[in-house]
């Protein structure tokens, strides 16, 4: 839903900060979710984290004073990857967490991610529940019972020691290899992480954009197009693998050696593919996510299960299929046996962990699978009703699979296309993949075509 430019979802609550988001709609919420968290759980405890967007020391504030006047004993682990923050509310058996990101959002863009005390974003029960939990009104506690504040510094240490102890990864094999990495964090929170996460496992690493002043050199989204200094650098740097992350750090994407950005989709299908020879078992994604994924798994004799977009929804999946390990198209890794959450920094070992073991350069472990274009494409959000345009778009392609769970995906055996709402924007993501460019731009063009009219 989006109010005066403010988007409520599954999400979070998210805009731009002084329109939709101002600090009466950050105070309200984060106040609101203390006070139901706390109502719902034994523990005070709420972990608080930010990434490195320039209004984030100021809505830090604002959400922790917000909360310790909700009676909430903030955990404050500073600017840290959301993954983190999510490890942080397990590791402090806290009522909850909130991340303060707007992750692959443009600059002038923060929000809120609520974390329910198993770690794990709000679903949509909880989601509805905490919203209309606000809506009835809040009782705040008196001046007795207000909350505390308290640093935990080693939130980032923990979380890079808790990976290198992974079963998957062969700490001191990748050591011996001193893989020369690229690095581009694009000014937000991950450097720190990443860099202490290379250093452990023995890379060579040479970085751009390092800094963590969220003030972002390229659009935030670690998407091909996005990636052409990192390619340059990799290129450049002779390094046997690039990684980019997004602001808050749950995402991955790749630039193969010889300096090509190879798609955010191949970063949970690689990953994959380390997990399963070890440990077959369920996948589960999202629908937008490329079949490459079911290429990997068809290998191990392993099934993909696919879920709604939104890491939440791919995550409680997992856990109801005891998956093996899970994620999104968009470079969003998740592994169980670390918590049930995106996370670019275990994606980047388990990827560091597939040079090893493969002793082939990725862009030819890259090449020996099927190779498919995959287009993404978006466009304001009509006012119509998008109920008409699935029905119209089901007639039209008779022969395809359709797939309601979230808007309407249409498949083939070598091609998709997926049309829904954003959850995070007010805009229609419109998303393809065949076994070329052209046919999925066919598609896309099609599909797009009943979503224009509305605009018109």
């Amino acid at each position: 839903m989006s109010f005066g430019g403010l988007m409520v979802s599954v999400s979070g609550v998210r805009g731009r900060v002084g329109e939709g988001l101002t600090p009466e709609v950050v105070a309200r919420y984060a106040a609101g979710f203390g006070v139901w968290s706390l109502a719902r759980s034994t523990s005070r405890a709420i972990v608080v984290g930010r990434d490195s967007r320039v209004s984030g020391p100021m809505m830090h504030r604002l959400v922790t004073g917000s909360l310790q006047a909700a009676g909430a004993d903030v955990v404050d682990i500073g600017m840290a990857p959301t993954p983190t923050v999510q490890l942080a509310v397990e590791e402090h058996g806290a009522a909850g967490g909130l991340a303060i990101t707007a992750s692959h959002n443009p600059i002038e863009w923060n929000a809120l991610k609520f974390i329910g005390s198993a770690g794990l974003f709000l679903d949509p029960d909880e989601s509805g529940s905490m919203r209309a939990f606000i809506d009835r009104g809040v009782r705040f506690p008196t001046w007795e019972s207000l909350g505390s504040v308290r640093q935990d510094d080693g939130a980032v240490a923990r979380h890079v020691e808790r990976i290198l102890a992974l079963p998957f990864v062969d700490v001191g094999g990748i050591r011996r290899r001193r893989f020369p990495v690229a690095l581009d964090t694009c000014h937000g929170a991950g450097a720190a992480i990443m860099l202490s996460l290379l250093e452990r496992l023995g890379c060579v690493v040479q970085g751009i954009y390092l800094e963590p002043d969220g003030r972002f050199h390229r659009p935030p989204e670690p998407v091909a197009d996005n990636l052409g200094e990192l390619e340059a650098l990799t290129r450049q740097s002779g390094a046997a693998i690039g990684f980019a992350t997004d602001p808050d750090v749950d995402r991955l994407a790749l630039v193969a050696d010889g300096g090509r950005a190879i798609g955010e989709d191949y970063t949970l299908a690689l990953a994959a593919r380390v997990v399963l020879a070890r440990r077959p078992g369920v996948v589960v994604t999202n629908l937008s996510t490329s079949r490459i994924v079911d290429d990997v798994a068809a290998e191990s004799g392993s099934r993909v299960i696919r879920a709604p977009v939104g890491e939440v929804n791919v995550a409680v999946r997992m856990r109801q299929e005891g998956a093996a390990i899970g994620g999104e198209g968009n470079g969003g890794v998740i592994l169980p046996d670390l918590h049930l959450g995106r996370d670019a920094p275990v994606a980047a070992a388990l990827l560091l962990q597939l040079l090893h073991e493969t002793s082939e350069p990725l862009s030819a472990t890259v090449a020996r699978y099927p190779q498919y274009a995959i287009v993404k494409d978006k466009l304001d959000r009509p006012g119509g009703n998008l109920g008409d345009v699935y029905e119209s778009l089901c007639a039209t392609f008779e022969d395809a699979e359709a797939d309601t769970q979230d808007g309407l995906r249409l498949s083939w055996p070598d091609r998709w296309v997926h049309v829904r709402p954003s959850g995070t924007e007010p805009i229609v993501r419109v998303i393809a993949e065949a076994p070329t460019s052209e046919e999925a731009r066919s598609l896309i063009a099609r599909c797009r075509a009943p979503l224009d009219a509305l605009n018109v």
